[in-house]
């Protein structure tokens, strides 16, 4: 296949004539990253040749991040293989530690890892009915998408195009990919310390120290949950996402929905309204949420328990065939306050395993 930038931008522009398909699976098709899809969109070329247009960024993304309150309303989108989650809102108290960020605009909440961001471009389609979609999109060294902004009809046009009039680099086409990670090797079952692991477990006392103790004992997050005490960890059917969404949604239980990949986690945390399957895909359409779950990809469930200093913490996990992590759902709360009744008492028409609610 001819990857020439003329030859993907060709290819682009027959695929929306032809359906109105994502970047992702149009990348795809043509043998790319997404990311070098939008890359063969830079420089100069006319107008005819593809309706996107894409201008790259310099790698300051702290300070691209943290200058997009004054846009408005914007409309974030987190993926990964089996989920798209979507949040409207404004991006707005953000802050950065060394290569960890913040978002906390209410609505728009992130947490951003800067030292997986390699590549970003203010990009412009014009759609089949006339309109221009503008949006920043950020990727890893591989081309992978890991976070993008679009513009909503309220949002400050003049603000955007003053950003990246200010952090423009050169605009030149093409996008070199390192080559594909390569999956970290889960160390066999009997070389961990299953004792000092479950151990550990029962000690925690916030939920944010579970990745460090994944660390501290080498072990996957799949691996984890494999060898925790049944007391904290059981596995529930496959289905367990589409029976917590439906039963959120009926009981207006508010729930948080965690989506991630390596450069970005998105949190979605309200109640959820309009649960819709459509061919492989479960659904929530509401004004200001959307997530589309690929059901088929999901291979595990978890039913997880983590101590805290505010009692017990339960969330339902998903997971696909090769162990990464594809969504988590969590009653909706915020620390120093205990777990919801209404979460632990829908979680208990899953399992016989959660435990009772004391509030």
């Amino acid at each position: 296949m001819d990857k020439s930038h003329a030859a993907v931008r060709a290819g682009f522009r027959q695929a929306r004539q032809t359906a109105r398909a994502r970047h992702r699976d149009i990348a795809q098709a043509l043998g790319l990253s997404e990311g070098e899809l939008i890359a063969a969109h830079g420089g100069l070329f006319d107008a005819s040749e593809s309706p996107l247009k894409a201008r790259r960024l310099q790698p300051q993304w702290p300070e691209i991040v943290a200058a997009l309150e004054p846009l408005g309303e914007l409309m974030a989108l987190t993926r990964n293989a089996s989920c798209v989650h979507e949040k409207v809102g404004v991006y707005g108290n953000a802050s950065a530690n060394g290569h960890v960020g913040l978002v906390l605009g209410g609505a728009i909440d992130l947490r951003v890892f800067y030292s997986q961001w390699a590549h970003g471009f203010a990009v412009k389609e014009l759609l089949a009915d006339g309109a221009v979609q503008r949006s920043l999109q950020f990727f890893d060294a591989q081309g992978q998408a890991l976070h993008k902004v679009f513009l909503r009809a309220g949002s400050d046009e003049a603000a955007y195009e003053a950003l990246v009039a200010r952090v423009a680099a050169q605009d030149v086409p093409g996008m070199l990919v390192a080559v594909p990670r390569t999956p970290v090797a889960e160390q066999p079952d009997a070389a961990v310390n299953v004792q000092g692991w479950r151990d550990a477990w029962a000690s925690m006392r916030d939920t944010h120290e579970f990745f460090g103790l994944m660390k501290r004992f080498g072990v996957t997050r799949t691996q984890g949950l494999r060898l925790a005490s049944p007391e904290f960890v059981q596995s529930v059917p496959t289905a367990s996402a589409h029976e917590v969404l439906t039963r959120a949604a009926q009981s207006s239980v508010p729930i948080m929905v965690f989506v991630g990949n390596p450069g970005m986690i998105q949190i979605h945390s309200g109640p959820v309204q309009r649960i819709e399957v459509m061919g492989p895909w479960l659904n929530v359409l509401d004004a200001g949420f959307n997530l589309h779950l690929r059901e088929d990809h999901i291979a595990s469930a978890w039913l997880v328990k983590k101590p805290t200093s505010d009692g017990l913490v339960h969330s339902i996990e998903l997971f696909d065939a090769a162990g990464e992590t594809i969504a988590m759902f969590f009653g909706e709360r915020k620390p120093g306050q205990a777990e919801r009744c209404d979460w632990r008492e829908l979680l208990a028409t899953l399992s016989p395993e959660v435990e009772p609610c004391v509030a």
